[in-house]
């Protein structure tokens, strides 16, 4: 396994808890990419994902620990959180019936809106179930488009038509694409999810993305951290092998007899896993790098990045408000990104493995533009990297006036930070920018045709993070122990 992040700890874990024997090699300290986390004073903060998505039984990520016999991860189901847009507030509940009655409140009751959210309400309920039954995005045999086929079920079906429509065309339809309000909230949600905006989001899966608080949204005690240290102890604990520290170099050799050529030696393999970028892939698996041309020439300007500030500070300063959880918009009229549009993460109170007693761990994530980061001398990039700290601090102010006072810890995060201390090429994160061209049935498959190489990760389908890792290990263990099975060495 290439890649100590979700995806691939996933997979290896799945394969190990079927009788493979696995060894995941991390070029850094430790395992988590872009769902990771760092350490400092006292504080564990949480560099990409902060929270796990559909944990709860029954879901993708419940499928995925009881797979792996791994008990849930302690920690605190977040209730929803709160949106705040340039004219008011929106509370976005867990409870379906809530977060109903409070859409219609917030952002208008009229039949338009009404039959707007019936369809994608509609269409969350089938694609949920679908994700939940494994369904294989892109198809590659008939086997997958029966299994599909299953997984969509007859009420699920004629929906598979919207595979090529995009969010901006629902509302066009529902004559709502003018309404700011509407549009500024959506555009929040499925930028955070699906990378993408309103007019070019693939309208299935921001359909998905808009209902994420519905299938649940959990932070583990501890941030990732803690959902880290419980998960690796549990897959050492089945037998399966892991080498932080330890980069990937090349990977050269067959189905059954591969050399994965690290810093620290060459491992044997009979069949490779790639969680790495598709890119990094590219440039490590040479017989790779052909088959994932044409997609990474496609999918080369729609990369993007993340800006994240990190908080230590007093309890007190997060004082006063229910929810821990807060996403703010500044400006109807601007565009997404540095700022507007922005996530605030807190950990919960007597959360101590995230953060001192009476002291709370805070992170201020926003997207970002690759280019605006690309190439800057050091004296320039310090100026923006402050100026940029300084004003998502400025901005979370509105739900948190003192923060950042009395700070035991103030650190930003920018592209150049994931590139160097993520490994990320550019900086980029979350896989492409999602349109009805790059994603679902036309997204970087799992298989390129070369026997026992695989990928996985936020660089194939369908990229809605931890839910995305989480589906995407299901389908490459089971594809993965099939070929192990079937070229198994007879005894």
């Amino acid at each position: 396994m290439l890649g100590g992040g979700l995806a691939g700890m996933a997979t290896a874990a799945r394969l190990q808890a079927a009788g493979v024997s696995t060894l995941v090699v991390e070029a850094h300290g430790h395992v988590g990419g872009c769902a990771g986390y760092y350490r400092r004073r006292g504080f564990s903060f949480d560099v990409g994902a902060t929270t796990m998505v559909d944990f709860e039984p029954g879901g993708v990520g419940a499928e995925l620990l009881e797979n792996v016999g791994m008990d849930p991860v302690p920690g605190e189901a977040l209730p929803g959180y709160v949106g705040w847009l340039p004219d008011r507030k929106i509370t976005l509940y867990r409870d379906t019936g809530a977060w109903h009655r409070e859409r219609l409140r917030a952002l208008g009751d009229t039949p338009r809106h009404r039959a707007f959210w019936a369809r994608l309400d509609r269409l969350a309920d089938v694609f949920w179930d679908a994700s939940r039954a494994g369904v294989r995005l892109p198809m590659r045999r008939p086997a997958d488009a029966l299994h599909n086929l299953r997984a969509l079920g007859p009420r699920g079906l004629p929906l598979a038509r919207h595979l090529n429509t995009t969010l901006g065309d629902a509302l066009v339809r529902h004559r709502l694409r003018g309404d700011a309000p509407l549009v500024g909230l959506l555009s929040m949600l499925v930028e955070d999810t699906v990378h993408s905006t309103v007019d070019r989001a693939p309208l299935i899966n921001a359909a998905l993305s808009v209902t994420i608080r519905g299938a649940g949204l959990t932070r583990a005690d501890g941030g990732m951290r803690g959902f880290w240290r419980r998960f690796v102890a549990h897959y050492r604990g089945m037998g399966g092998q892991l080498r932080v520290g330890c980069r990937v170099e090349r990977v050269t050799g067959r189905a059954g007899a591969f050399e994965v050529r690290t810093a620290r030696g060459v491992v044997h393999a009979r069949q490779v896993v790639s969680a790495l970028p598709a890119a990094t892939t590219a440039r490590v698996v040479p017989a790779l790098a052909g088959p994932l041309r044409p997609y990474l020439e496609r999918d080369e300007q729609d990369m993007g990045g993340a800006v994240v500030v990190f908080l230590g500070v007093p309890d007190e300063e997060v004082a006063g408000q229910e929810f821990t959880h807060h996403q703010l918009l500044q400006d109807y009229g601007r565009p997404l990104g540095d700022g507007n549009n922005m996530f605030v993460s807190v950990s919960a109170q007597g959360d101590t493995e995230s953060a001192p007693p009476g002291e709370r761990a805070v992170m201020i994530s926003t997207h970002t533009r690759l280019a605006d980061w690309t190439g800057l001398p050091d004296a320039d990039y310090e100026i923006r990297k402050n100026e940029i700290g300084e004003r998502l601090v400025g901005l979370a102010r509105r739900v948190h006036p003192p923060l950042g006072e009395r700070a035991r810890v103030w650190e930003v995060g920018t592209p150049r930070s994931y590139e160097r201390f993520a490994f990320r090429p550019g900086g980029a994160v979350g896989g492409a920018h999602q349109a009805p061209g790059n994603a679902n049935q036309n997204a970087v498959p799992h298989s390129l045709g070369v026997p026992g190489l695989w990928l996985v990760g936020d660089s194939t389908w369908p990229g809605l993070g931890t839910v995305a890792c989480a589906m995407g290990s299901r389908i490459v263990a089971e594809e993965a122990l099939r070929t192990a099975h079937r070229t198994a060495v007879p005894r």
